[in-house]
């Protein structure tokens, strides 16, 4: 900052000082007139568009590092450094940082003059190697600015954009960002982008934003979600309208979420591998008023029991337990906690993806299922189980559900495929290996022999079985011991 402000005064000095004179150096003087050029370090250069420019003529410095000086420069003296020079011109024309407000832009008269100063940069700017971009309305946002912008847009967001801050006007027209400019790897190298009174609808076309360390939306934000960001350690949450908010990702750290005291999010899926430990300890807390709530845990498990009535609005669950192997220790019945924590619970879905020990079946252990103290759970009505085994636990938890709760439909599904073909329709399901379909042999046996005749009258039971169009399943057998 400090070089470039000497370097300008300088430029300025030394043009009053030639106009006081009222001798100006024709271009090709001042290189072949040594005694003329002396006492000046700058000449006179001639431009196609703005006439004739200072042209620095003192100790040489490589391009890149006159750029560099332009840059740190603040808006208003790098306009007037590109007025006097030409290297500083071409500078200007492919400065790295652009920022416009009305501090950057001086007085501005309205709207209408806002635009104008603001286009006739960019229309000078050649859009390459643009680094920021950061544009502040402050209440000066309009409809008529909407064309303008999307081709300010258009210039400067390119695959080498790292920072990108748009700041419309509150409680006036919201301007719903283009993110088909994000795509094409427009989208990949950003690191920062900051969106206030914007509306934001990224589509799966724009791809990964694999270099973004920050994001920041305020205003009009009601849905967010997060994939994929395993560097990410925060999110900080104003926005008052946010109800719905997605966060799946490939680590071991839980995210640090700020969402204040009165968070309104109501819908709410998050998946890592501590997931449920942290759902135990903090989530009830940090979203308060949760209706729907979806856990996926992808790594180590640990049975951790929830505290009563944390849950008080919660009416859909979905646990989620996919890691590659559950601990042999894993209890089924934990999840029990889970229910005496939503009071109000009606859906409960159990998906069980991860493989188990071949100890924890039921027939490996056949003692008595254990049974919790009596606790009601009268508001539920649904609950599904999809791929049930054979565990001991898992049983337990089953039985529980029947003997402790109001539910009017039970659904265990014994298969392992993501994909189920239809009758009459080509395709056929996912194929289960043959270690999965014995455990949903093992699986259907214990559903006959535990669970059916437990079930009352009042209880609906769908047990789903692998499709015998695409799979042969063997029966299971109990081996009698002698």
């Amino acid at each position: 900052m400090g070089l470039g402000y000497v370097l300008l005064k300088r430029l300025q000095r030394e043009r009053r000082r030639r106009r006081r004179s009222r001798h100006a150096l024709v271009p090709d003087e001042s290189i072949a007139s040594p005694e003329k050029r002396k006492g000046s370090c700058y000449q006179q250069d001639d431009s196609p568009r703005s006439g004739k420019k200072m042209r620095y003529s003192g100790p040489y410095l490589p391009e890149e590092m006159w750029q560099h000086i332009h840059s740190l420069m603040p808006m208003k003296d790098a306009a007037r450094a590109a007025c006097l020079s030409s290297a500083f011109l071409y500078s200007w024309r492919n400065r790295p940082k652009l920022s416009f407000s009305t501090e950057t832009m001086g007085i501005v008269e309205g709207t209408t003059d806002f635009i104008r100063k603001i286009d006739r940069v960019m229309e000078k700017h050649s859009g390459i190697g643009v680094k920021a971009l950061t544009i502040e309305f402050n209440g000066l946002f309009s409809t008529k600015a909407r064309s303008y912008l999307e081709r300010w847009l258009q210039i400067a967001v390119t695959p080498r954009i790292e920072e990108l801050s748009l700041s419309m006007s509150k409680g006036k027209a919201y301007y719903d960002f283009p993110c088909s400019l994000l795509s094409d790897g427009s989208g990949s190298s950003i690191r920062l982008l900051d969106l206030y009174c914007c509306t934001f609808h990224p589509t799966a076309e724009i791809g990964c934003f694999q270099s973004l360390t920050r994001l920041h939306l305020e205003y009009r934000l009601t849905y967010v979600e997060v994939r994929g960001c395993s560097r990410l350690r925060v999110i900080e949450n104003k926005a008052p309208n946010l109800h719905s908010l997605h966060i799946f990702y490939q680590a071991y750290h839980p995210i640090q979420l700020s969402f204040g005291e009165s968070s309104l999010v109501k819908n709410l899926s998050i998946g890592y591998s501590s997931v449920l430990n942290h759902a135990c300890a903090e989530l009830p807390y940090i979203f308060p008023n949760l209706e729907t709530l979806t856990i996926r845990s992808l790594g180590e498990m640990v049975s951790t029991p929830m505290v009563p009535n944390t849950f008080l609005h919660l009416k859909y669950l979905c646990i989620t337990l996919s890691a590659v192997t559950l601990p042999p220790s894993y209890d089924y019945l934990s999840l029990v906690s889970f229910l005496d924590a939503c009071p109000s619970l009606d859906t409960f879905i159990v998906d069980v993806s991860a493989k188990h020990p071949e100890n924890d079946s039921i027939f490996e252990n056949p003692s008595h299922l254990r049974q919790l103290p009596e606790q009601r759970h009268d508001n539920l009505r649904n609950v599904k189980i999809t791929g049930f085994r054979s565990a001991k636990s898992l049983l337990e938890l089953t039985y529980h559900i029947l003997e402790n709760t109001s539910v009017e439909c039970l659904t265990l599904d014994t298969s392992f495929e993501s994909f189920r073909c239809s009758p009459g329709k080509p395709g056929r399901c996912s194929r289960m290996p043959k270690d999965d379909l014995m455990e949903a042999s093992k699986a259907l046996f214990a559903i006959r022999t535990y669970i059916e005749g437990k079930v009352p009258s009042t209880v609906r039971l769908n047990v789903v079985e692998p499709c015998s169009r695409c799979h042969v399943m063997e029966p299971f057998t109990v081996e009698t011991r002698k």
